[in-house]
């Protein structure tokens, strides 16, 4: 019998190469991605914490008293500038508040205790002496201290004081200025002006606080008649500019004045001689009819 020969079976397609690096391909794509967005998430966390921790610092250095001082000269920005304060009957305010309603700034007397010995001695300095440096200028005065609004109003109640107490209980602006001891406040002054440029700034005695600020309105007052001396000098140069108009304009008009006189006695003379002229051809034809 003849024999009969099957056919192998063909062996199934191996899978293409292609699709498996399409594969691998995608699964590395992912992986970068994945890295790229952790690399993002920490440092933009690593950018939040570090603002954070600079906000905090700072936080920590005005309220610690450890910020750069203002000195006289320095012009800054009040924006925020020593926190919110409130007033002895509890308004709530901040330095920029009280710059803008001033007419010409803000004097702030510090003192470490409402109603003690050398605190009430500089409170009624500032007090007897309140029409100078205040109403003769424009400056706002304002005590201010860490004590509470029922000390500071119990102060002002009892020794008639014409100008609010400023209650600062964390000292942050009394930090902000430079005058802060301790939890408290040091005795001293800061004076700034409508424009945030700081005029005096530093400790002192009772006596020496007031006089500082003396000081401040006499050069107010020096640089104001210097104003007024400017002015008063604009004004007398502008007087004498329309005079000398005024007289050049005279000076003109007598010019075209005397122009107009000559151009006349020249319009005489030369009308009396035609006169004369003809005076003179009229005698001379009555000699020839004689």
């Amino acid at each position: 019998m003849p024999v009969e020969l099957r056919k192998r079976k063909a062996p199934p397609p191996a899978p293409e190469p292609p699709a498996k690096k399409a594969a691998k391909s995608k699964s590395t794509a992912a992986k970068v991605k994945e890295t790229v967005k952790g690399t993002a998430t920490k440092a933009t966390k690593a950018a939040t914490e570090a603002a954070a921790a600079a906000t905090a610092a700072a936080t920590a250095a005005a309220t610690n008293g450890d910020a750069k001082k203002p000195e006289v000269g320095d012009i800054i920005s009040l924006e925020g500038f020593g926190g919110e304060i409130e007033t002895n009957d509890g308004t709530k305010t901040t330095l920029k508040a009280l710059v803008e309603e001033s007419k010409a700034g803000v004097v702030l007397f510090t003192y470490p205790a409402a109603s003690t010995g050398g605190c009430t001695k500089q409170a009624c300095l500032f007090r007897d002496n309140y029409a100078n440096l205040s109403t003769a200028t424009g400056l706002a005065i304002y005590g201010l201290s860490a004590d509470s609004t029922k000390a500071n109003t119990t102060f002002k109640t009892n020794k008639s004081l014409p100008f609010p107490l400023l209650c600062d209980r964390s000292a942050t602006l009394i930090g902000a200025i430079g005058l802060k001891k301790g939890a408290k406040a040091t005795r001293g002054v800061f004076v700034i002006d409508k424009s945030g440029k700081v005029l005096a700034a530093q400790t002192g005695s009772p006596e020496g606080t007031v006089n500082v600020v003396k000081g401040v309105v006499e050069g107010l007052k020096s640089a104001g008649e210097g104003e007024q001396g400017e002015e008063k000098t604009e004004e007398k140069s502008e007087e004498k500019s329309e005079e000398k108009s005024e007289e050049k304009a005279d000076e003109k008009a007598d010019e075209k004045a005397d122009e107009k006189a000559d151009e006349k006695s020249e319009e005489n003379s030369e009308e009396k001689t035609e006169e004369k002229v003809e005076e003179k051809a009229g005698e001379d034809e009555s000699k020839k009819d004689e």
